[in-house]
């Protein structure tokens, strides 16, 4: 966990990749509950006008939040966390699948301790989340 007195305005918190799989997804949606089909069955994906199965938004937004709960080396510490989706991770069927890439940064410094964090997650070098932020207790 970062001392809040290392911690400034722009502190990066490592940057993490996460391949996601077509295998990936059928493992989220047993443990989710979450079978919908646009998340395995291509041929529905692309009836409804997506351009191939995407990953679950809730995996994704999950990805990303790990970015902040490894930096803080505790999730009990992360108060609040919040995304909007603004693409889909598009999960072709192959062998490598898709990349999720998240990097984050501290944007402010709040009382008590805390910080907000900005998140930034892209696939296929798109935004994938927008509006990704966490509120961490640090002291």
């Amino acid at each position: 966990m970062p001392a809040l007195a290392d911690v400034q305005v722009g502190t990066a918190l490592p940057e993490q990749t996460f391949p996601v799989t077509r295998h990936t997804l059928v493992l989220y949606a047993g443990a989710s509950g979450d079978s919908n089909v646009i998340h395995w069955n291509e041929r529905i994906a692309k009836a409804v006008g997506l351009p191939d199965v995407i990953a679950h938004g809730m995996l994704t937004m999950a990805e990303a939040a790990r970015v902040v709960t490894d930096w803080a080396g505790d999730p009990g510490r992360v108060e609040s966390y919040g995304v909007r989706f603004s693409r889909p991770v598009v999960v072709p069927d192959d062998d490598a699948g898709a990349t999720l890439v998240v990097s984050g940064v501290v944007e402010e410094l709040l009382d008590g301790g805390r910080v907000r964090v900005v998140l930034t997650a892209t696939s296929g070098e798109q935004k994938v989340l927008a509006r990704a932020n966490a509120v961490v207790r640090l002291g």
